[in-house]
């Protein structure tokens, strides 16, 4: 029996790098997983692979911007599954790596930071008022290592790292006496995401050195002296997801190969 039997799981942005290895790693430890994103075709991709592996899943368009498109979706899903056990959104806008803030127009900073706040606030507030009626449910986000310790030439996403790790910690003191989770998944670089090649590539250009250096740079702040790959930060979320992590909650996770800072 896998450690998510039995469970509905939305996992949104489930297109992307992580967001696709976490919808995978999902379907394998038995849950049924709603795989929302902007782009049909793509999340179809994914779904071929799970169920080719046995796995159950279901793809949809769900802008997870839009209050009544999440909570429209999520109304659905709890009419055909009858629960809603995990929500997690791993959505992905403009971050503005390799830019300095005072080189950012506000409207620039703001989509790169808040973009994702509102998302998360959307995505986690719609799931939570759905599980405090079942009296259980996980909420899961994702933010990175760099929100907690910003750097240089990062632009708003550190900005929006942070604030998202306050609101998950806020609805999780609320909503915690109804016995619903929330709980941050906190990482690193996870250099065999090609988003991730894409930040390298322009990280390198500004600081004046080489992708790769970038990348062994990354590795050398850990304490196992190597990044993770998406596959081990989706294992940790179906961890976080599962009752084995039943007393863990309004907290970040790490899980970036024990990133170390000054």
């Amino acid at each position: 029996m896998g450690m998510l039997e039995g469970k509905t799981a939305v996992v949104y942005g489930a297109a992307g790098g992580i967001g696709s290895a976490t919808a995978k790693a999902f379907a394998r430890e038995g849950a049924f997983v709603f795989l929302a994103g902007r782009t049909l075709k793509s999340l179809e991709s994914v779904e071929a692979q799970i169920r080719e592996s046995g796995g159950l899943a279901q793809s949809g368009v769900v802008d997870a911007l839009d209050e009544r498109s999440v909570e429209d979706n999520l109304s659905k899903l709890v009419s055909d599954r009858g629960r809603l056990d995990v929500s997690y959104n791993l959505m992905s806008t403009s971050v503005e790596m390799g830019r300095k803030l005072a080189e950012l127009s506000e409207k620039r900073f703001s989509k790169a930071a808040f973009d994702r706040v509102r998302s998360n606030f959307i995505t986690a507030t719609a799931a939570a008022r759905i599980m405090q009626k079942q009296m259980r449910g996980v909420v899961i986000g994702l933010t990175a290592q760099v929100g907690r310790f910003p750097q240089a030439e990062t632009g708003g996403f550190p900005v929006g790292c942070g604030a998202i790790e306050t609101l998950l910690k806020q609805l999780a003191l609320e909503v915690g006496p109804s016995g619903v989770r929330v709980i941050c998944l906190r990482t690193g670089a996870t250099p065999d995401n090609p988003v991730l090649q894409e930040v390298y590539k322009r990280l390198a250009e500004v600081r004046g050195t080489t992708k790769e250096v970038v990348e062994r740079t990354e590795a050398e702040h850990t304490a196992m002296k190597r990044s993770p790959r998406m596959a081990e930060v989706a294992n940790a979320a179906v961890l976080v997801a599962s009752e084995y992590a039943s007393a863990i909650t309004a907290t970040p996770v790490n899980a970036s190969c024990g990133e170390l800072v000054d």
